[in-house]
């Protein structure tokens, strides 16, 4: 993505905004400020106005008396640790990939702010809803520091403003997607190549290499690879049971390209080939994606996709005898249909209706503890103008096509 993008995400900020406010920003923080910083927790809303991948950092945002404000602080260049972990971005650097020409450096940062906020009536703070990272812990301290040390000031939640405009994707973001859903695809196919009686590790691993090799540059999120009954557990994560023959083995994954991830969930036979009863549950499932996705609209919320969906299970699961009443459907079927999918697998965004360019999750599951069968097929679906599309229909999943791939590509 070029800067433009990030400077109209700026803009499309600000003109949410009150007046005579200021939003703060924290990047991330590593959690251990040692010798590694390749992992940390960056905040998504950060990135999406910045496009800076860089810990430590510090955006203001604001409107006070008529001027705008647009300023970041970073971090300075520290020789001896530089030869550690690598040199800072340079004020340079921040302003040709954010565009954000007004640059400091976080020394600053506590001076600056006092006196900024003496002349602000509302304080933003990215606090967000979910989890307590180190990054969010920030903002919430920081929000009720300057809340004591200014009694004038409105404290507000930055995330409802990005709730908003993350809810709907530009094309340079699909295209990032789009990506992440290729290499995606590309990892699935390697597990299939691969596939037979071993660990779910061992498995997970055939994804890992492929994913990594052809240029993902991170995971949506940690893989699920639930085997036998433990594909009837919803999240999964150990990802240690032997997989055995004639055991279902249900996937849930997604590579990430430049943070926008791909999640997808797919669920194959150990050896090659579903039973009858596997395939039975299986196309019921499939058939249930498929109603969602004929059903799904703009207007429409992720409720009305889930009540769909169990209106069709209903029916199908008493055909097969497997309940009597339609409140059963639960004791099978037990999460929601879709999420929204962006910077985050389940992503920041507004659930009181479905806009055109809005990218969700569509994932229908059955889980069948007494036969140990859990079967889930997660695709990623694009909203339109006049219904949706999947974006990876290209992952493979009609069963039979499943089985001719493991026969005709497995390695051993």
């Amino acid at each position: 993505m070029n800067k433009e993008f990030f400077i109209n995400n700026r803009k499309n900020v600000l003109s949410e905004m009150k007046d005579n406010s200021l939003m703060i920003i924290y990047a991330g923080f590593h959690q251990d400020e040692g010798i590694f910083n390749d992992k940390y927790d960056e905040s998504r809303n950060y990135y999406y106005s910045t496009g800076l991948f860089e810990y430590g950092n510090i955006l203001v945002l604001g409107h006070i008396d008529g001027k705008i404000i647009e300023r970041i602080y970073i971090k300075r260049l520290d020789v001896e640790l530089a030869k550690w972990i690598g040199a800072p971005l340079t004020k340079d650097e921040v302003t040709s990939i954010s565009g954000i020409i007004d640059i400091k450096y976080v020394d600053n940062f506590n001076k600056d702010i006092d006196e900024l906020i003496k002349l602000a009536k509302y304080l933003y703070f990215d606090i967000g809803k979910e989890g307590m990272s180190p990054t969010r812990k920030e903002a919430i301290n920081a929000s009720l520091k300057y809340q004591k040390k200014y009694p004038h000031i409105e404290a507000l939640d930055a995330s409802k403003i990005f709730e908003k405009l993350r809810t709907v994707k530009y094309d340079c973001e699909l295209e990032y997607i789009k990506h992440a859903i290729n290499i995606t695809r590309i990892g699935i196919e390697n597990i299939l190549k691969n596939i037979g009686p071993m660990y779910e590790y061992q498995l997970e691993s055939y994804f890992d290499q492929a994913v990594k090799f052809n240029g993902a540059t991170g995971y949506s999120f940690p893989t699920i690879a639930a085997s036998g009954i433990n594909s009837t557990c919803l999240h999964y994560m150990e990802n240690n049971r032997k997989a055995c023959d004639g055991d279902l083995i249900l996937f849930d994954l997604g590579a990430s390209y430049n943070m926008y991830c791909a999640d997808i969930s797919r669920t194959f036979p150990i050896n090659g080939k579903y039973t009858p009863r596997q395939k039975e549950i299986y196309d019921i499932v499939l058939r249930g994606q498929n109603v969602v996705l004929d059903y799904a609209r703009p207007g429409l919320t992720t409720k009305d996709l889930n009540n769909r969906l169990i209106q069709f299970y209903a029916k199908e699961l008493k055909r097969i005898g497997k309940i009597k009443k339609d409140d059963e459907v639960l004791k099978y079927y037990y999460h929601g249909v879709s999420h929204h999918i962006g910077l985050d697998c389940h992503d920041l965004a507004l659930y009181d209706g479905l806009r055109p360019n809005s990218l969700i999750s569509n994932e229908p599951g059955l889980y069948i503890p007494e036969e140990e069968i859990g079967i889930r097929i997660e695709d990623d679906m694009l909203i339109t103008n006049n219904g949706a599309i999947l974006l990876s229909k290209d992952i493979i999943k009609d069963p039979n096509e499943i089985e001719r791939f493991i026969k005709e590509n497995k390695k051993c």
